[in-house]
C-alpha cells in the first residue's frame, strides 16, 4: 500500500504542477490574516479554558491517595496539558509522575514520563543534558508501543535542538539528522492507518527532500486535522516551510497563518509560525502586523518559559527595531514638513501684522485684525494636525505640544523640543523596556555576571527601577550576537561613534581588557 502511494505522489508530482491543488491568493492570505487576528483578540478566552481543563485535572488527581498507581494516567494527561503552556509546572509534573511509576514498578510510564521530561528540558534550554540521557535509552526487548515515544520524544528532542543550533548551519544539520533517523524508525513502527502515520510521513519526505510528494500528502492530511489544533498546527507550519522553498510568498503567509491560529485556539505559548509569521510579514512591508506578531510570540514563550523559543523570538528583535527606524524616519519627515509649513505661516502672520501696523487705523481694528488673524493660524494648524494624525497616530501627543507651543508664540521652544532628540527617546522606551525584560528573563543574573567580569572598583550600579542601562544593552546584544557596532547604533539611537567610546570604555574597566567581549558570549551558555 506505501509502495503504491509513492508510485501515484511521484507520478502526479512530475505531470502536474506543485500548487496545482490550491492556487493561493492575495484574497487567501488577507482573509487568513484577518482570521489570525480575530484569533488573537480571542486568545485569553482560549487560554482561560485551558487553565480551566488543567484546574480540573488536578483536582481529579488531589482526590487520589499520593504516590498510588491510579494517579499516572491523570499525572500524564496534566502534564501534557501543561507541556507548551507552562513549561516549568510541566517538568514538575513529569518528574512527579516518573517518581511516582518507580515507587509502584511500573517501568513502561516510568519511561514516558522521563521521554516527556527530556522533550520538556529542550524546549527550556537544556537540550544538550536531555540528549545525552535520552541516548542511554535502550529500545532492545521493548514493546512497539512504548518504541513509538521513545522516537517520537527523540525527533521532537533533535528537532528543538536543529532549531536552536538554526544559526549554525553545520551543528544544526547533524541535530537534523538526528531527528529525521528517530522520524524513519518511528515511521517503521506507527500503524499505516494513524492520523499521526500520515502526518510523519509527509514531514519525513519534506525533510528528506521530497517536497511535492510532501505536498501531496498535506493537501490531503490539513482538512482532516481542523479538529485537532496541534496536528493541524504541524501540518500547516510544514507545508508554509514548502510553499517557502518554492518562493510562493502567498502560499508561506496563508499556511503560517493557519499554523499560528491552530496554536492560539490550543493555547499553546511555545510557538515558531507566530514569529515566523512576524519576520515575513516584515519583510513584505506590513510593519503593524509585524509588530503585534512578534511581541506577541516573545511574549506568549516568556509566559511559557520556553527559553529556546525567547531566543528564537529574541533574534527578531532587530526586525522590531528597524520598524520603529522606519516609523521613526517618517515622523521625522513628517516634523520637517509641519516646521517648514508653520514657518510659512509665520511669515505670513507677520506681514499681515505689518500690513495692520502700516494702515494703523484704529486700535480696535488692528486688535480685531489680530483676532482674525489668530484664527487663520488655529485653523490651519487644526488641519495640519489632522493630516499628520491620519499617517502617524504616535505624532498625536507631539502636535498637542506643537499647537500649544505655537499658539502662545514660544517657537523657541518648540525649535529646542524638536532638536532636542526626546521624541525618538519616548518612542524607543517600549522597545527597551520589552527588550530589557525579555532578556532578563533568559539571563536573569546577566548583570551579576557581567559585574564578576570587571575591575571592583568599575561594577556597573543600576538606579533604582532601572532593569539595564546602557553599557549593559550593548552587552546584551553582544551577547545575543549582534556583535556589529553600526546595527547596535542603530537600534540605540545613538551614533555608530558613541557605541565605539562605550565599548572601549568597557574593555577598560574589565579585568581582562583583550577577552571581555568573549566572556560576555559565555554568560548563561548552558543555564538559558
Amino acid at each position: 500500500m506505501k509502495t503504491t502511494f509513492f508510485i501515484i505522489t511521484i507520478i502526479v508530482s512530475l505531470f502536474s504542477p506543485v500548487y496545482a491543488s490550491k492556487n493561493i491568493t492575495e484574497k487567501d492570505v488577507k482573509q487568513a490574516l484577518n482570521e489570525l487576528d480575530m484569533e488573537l483578540s480571542r486568545s485569553r478566552t482560549y487560554v482561560a479554558a485551558r487553565q480551566s481543563r488543567i484546574d480540573s485535572i488536578s483536582a481529579l488527581v488531589d482526590n487520589i491517595p499520593a504516590g498510588s498507581a491510579d494517579q499516572l494516567p491523570l499525572l500524564m494527561e496534566l502534564g501534557n496539558a501543561y507541556h507548551g503552556y507552562l513549561s516549568d509546572s510541566a517538568k514538575v509534573i513529569y518528574e512527579r509522575g516518573e517518581q511516582v511509576a518507580r515507587m509502584n514498578n511500573v517501568r513502561d510510564y516510568e519511561i514516558r514520563f522521563m521521554l516527556k521530561k527530556l522533550v520538556n528540558m529542550t524546549l527550556t534550554g537544556f537540550g544538550p543534558e536531555a540528549a545525552q540521557t535520552f541516548q542511554t535509552i535502550s529500545t532492545e526487548n521493548m514493546p512497539d508501543s512504548l518504541k513509538v515515544d521513545v522516537f517520537s520524544a527523540g525527533r521532537q528532542l533533535y528537532d528543538y535542538q536543529a532549531s536552536f543550533y538554526s544559526s549554525l548551519s553545520e551543528s544544526s544539520k547533524e541535530w537534523q539528522a538526528k531527528s529525521i533517523d528517530m522520524l524513519r524508525k518511528l515511521l517503521e513502527i506507527l500503524p499505516d492507518s494513524s492520523e499521526e502515520h500520515a502526518l510523519r510521513e509527509s514531514e519525513f519526505l519534506w525533510a528528506t527532500g521530497h517536497s511535492s510528494e510532501a505536498k501531496i500528502m498535506l493537501d490531503e492530511y490539513l482538512p482532516k486535522a481542523s479538529d485537532h489544533p496541534v496536528l493541524e498546527a504541524i501540518a500547516a507550519n510544514i507545508m508554509a516551510q514548502i510553499h517557502k522553498s518554492h518562493d510562493n510568498n502567498n502560499g508561506q503567509l496563508y499556511y503560517l497563518a493557519k499554523s499560528a491560529a491552530a496554536d492560539i485556539r490550543n493555547a499553546t505559548r511555545e510557538t515558531v509560525s507566530l514569529h515566523e509569521l512576524g519576520a515575513a510579514m516584515f519583510e513584505n512591508g506590513d510593519l503593524d502586523r509585524a509588530h503585534k506578531y512578534l511581541n506577541a510570540a516573545l511574549s506568549d514563550a516568556v509566559e511559557c518559559n520556553a527559553s529556546m523559543r525567547m531566543l528564537q523570538a529574541s533574534g527578531a528583535l532587530p526586525v522590531i527595531a528597524e520598524a520603529h527606524r522606519s516609523q521613526e524616519a517618517r515622523a521625522r519627515l513628517w516634523t520637517s514638513m509641519i516646521i517648514v509649513i508653520m514657518g510659512i505661516l509665520l511669515f505670513c502672520l507677520m506681514m499681515t501684522s505689518l500690513r495692520l501696523r502700516a494702515e494703523m487705523r484704529r486700535m480696535k481694528e488692528l486688535q480685531e485684525g489680530l483676532a482674525t488673524a489668530n484664527r487663520i493660524k488655529e485653523m490651519y494648524i487644526s488641519q495640519f494636525l489632522n493630516l499628520c494624525t491620519n499617517y502617524m497616530d504616535k505624532l498625536n501627543q507631539f502636535c498637542k505640544i506643537a499647537e500649544r507651543k505655537i499658539s502662545t508664540g514660544k517657537a523657541d521652544e518648540l525649535y529646542k523640543l524638536i532638536t532636542s532628540g526626546r521624541f525618538a527617546e519616548e518612542q524607543s522606551e517600549e522597545f527597551y523596556d520589552t527588550f530589557d525584560r525579555a532578556f532578563l528573563h533568559i539571563y536573569p543574573d546577566f548583570v551579576n555576571e557581567v559585574n564578576q567580569l570587571l575591575r571592583p572598583e568599575e561594577k556597573i550600579e543600576l538606579e533604582e527601577g532601572e532593569l539595564l542601562n546602557t553599557d549593559l544593552r550593548i552587552l546584551a546584544f553582544m551577547r545575543l550576537g549582534v556583535d556589529d557596532s553600526t546595527r547596535i547604533a542603530q537600534v540605540l539611537n545613538y551614533s555608530v561613534h558613541t557605541i565605539y567610546a562605550y565599548r572601549n570604555r568597557l574593555r577598560n574597566r574589565a579585568l581582562n581588557r583583550d577577552s571581555l567581549e568573549n566572556d560576555v558570549m559565555k554568560i548563561g551558555h548552558l543555564g538559558i
